[in-house]
């Protein structure tokens, strides 16, 4: 999820930089902050849906704030985020069309209106693919084609929404929406940190084993055996992304680098825990404990982790404001990774509720926690000036 940084041609005749301490902070581009807005109102709508499902006498906001709990999440928030960083990366204005779907679509499910958001979630997801399509013509990659398998697992989930299929049928379709996304975007790293040819093809064996398995989810009498092939493709992807992940390098530079390696590499363990998970259990609705481990694993294990490395990056190039690092933000961090563990360990595993219930409120404290540290952090940057 890491904006493409197109080289610029130096020219003897072009005017030299201004110095780094009389460098003006960049213009905030306002169009796009609504879209981000959008996306932020479905996080905390789906967090508040989780404070539902764990069980807490919580205030009702709205129906669908615990039904489309995931929905909300994967979809509203991360790919209104997703589809608006591609589309700063392609550059031509019809790309956002992408993102305000998605941010649209996310409102939408939250006001009631579900045939009206999952069509423009869906609409939002063939615009992606469309953007992928388009940077493929002009830079043909790996990664590129890997990123849009990534968007054509979110349309296929839209769809079977739209055909009534259930949230708990979605989970398969809505992880490779993100999976494939966030991993073909550390490809994309790893190959300019001179990947050798074999990671190349282990990484392709590992990204279409997940592949066939979510396909084989859709057909009733194969789904359990379909869950456990992708199991063994996000285990796969695991071992491939801790082996070859520039990560391992660059976390022995301190500072923003670091910190960004520490998230990544947790990411990377959580990430074959719910390759294990999904190996073994099969059926995941068996159990509401097989179900909950398996889906947080992935999307608050893996996909939150990488989302805390990657906002340094993201958020300045979507919002052209800076994110300073500060050493704080590893609370956060430990934080997820902490309760995490209590919740599927010592409330899935072992049954204790009141453990479940505690691990499940302190993720949920992560992710504001990391929303309020970034934004402050933002702020101090812009009231301090400073380089560009």
């Amino acid at each position: 999820m890491v904006t493409e940084q197109v080289p610029v041609p130096v020219s003897s005749s072009a005017p030299q930089p201004r110095s780094a301490g009389t460098a003006p902070a960049p213009r905030v581009p306002w169009r796009r902050i609504p879209i981000f807005v959008a996306a932020v109102i479905s996080l905390l709508a789906g967090l508040w849906g989780g404070l539902l499902l764990l069980g807490l006498p919580v205030p009702t906001v709205t129906s669908t704030t615990a039904s489309d709990h995931g929905p909300l999440m994967v979809l509203g928030f991360l790919g209104t985020v997703i589809s608006l960083e591609r589309a700063v990366a392609l550059a031509r204005p019809w790309g956002f069309l992408a993102p305000a779907s998605a941010g649209l679509g996310g409102i939408a499910v939250l006001l009631g209106q579900a045939l009206a958001g999952r069509l423009l979630l869906c609409v939002a997801s063939i615009l992606l693919v469309v953007v992928y399509v388009v940077v493929h013509r002009v830079q043909p990659a790996v990664h590129l084609r890997v990123m849009a398998a990534g968007a054509v697992c979110w349309y296929v989930a839209t769809v079977l929404w739209l055909a009534g299929w259930t949230v708990p049928q979605l989970v398969p379709w809505l992880a490779g929406f993100l999976v494939l996304t966030i991993v073909g975007e550390r490809l994309e790293l790893a190959r300019v940190g001179l990947l050798r040819p074999a990671s190349v093809r282990q990484f392709t064996v590992a990204s279409s084993v997940f592949l066939a398995g979510l396909v084989l989810t859709t057909l009733p009498t194969l789904a359990v055996v379909g869950t456990r092939v992708a199991g063994a493709g996000l285990l796969g992807l695991a071992l491939w992304g801790a082996v070859n992940d520039v990560a391992r390098r660059t976390i022995k530079i301190p500072g923003v680098t670091r910190f960004m390696a520490v998230c990544l590499l947790a990411g990377y363990v959580w990430l074959a825990v719910a390759g294990v998970l999904w190996l073994v259990i099969g059926d995941l609705g068996s159990s509401v404990a097989a179900y909950d481990a398996a889906l947080h694993a992935v999307f608050l294990g893996f996909v939150m982790s990488m989302i805390f490395g990657h906002a340094p990056v993201i958020v300045p190039a979507v919002l052209r404001v800076r994110l300073p690092f500060h050493p704080s933000f590893y609370l956060h961090l430990g934080l997820l990774h902490v309760a995490l563990a209590v919740r599927l360990v010592a409330g899935d595993a072992f049954g204790v509720t009141t453990l479940w219930r505690v691990g499940g409120v302190a993720t949920e404290v992560a992710v504001v926690l990391f929303l309020v540290a970034s934004a402050t952090a933002v702020v101090r940057s812009r009231r301090a000036g400073g380089p560009r």
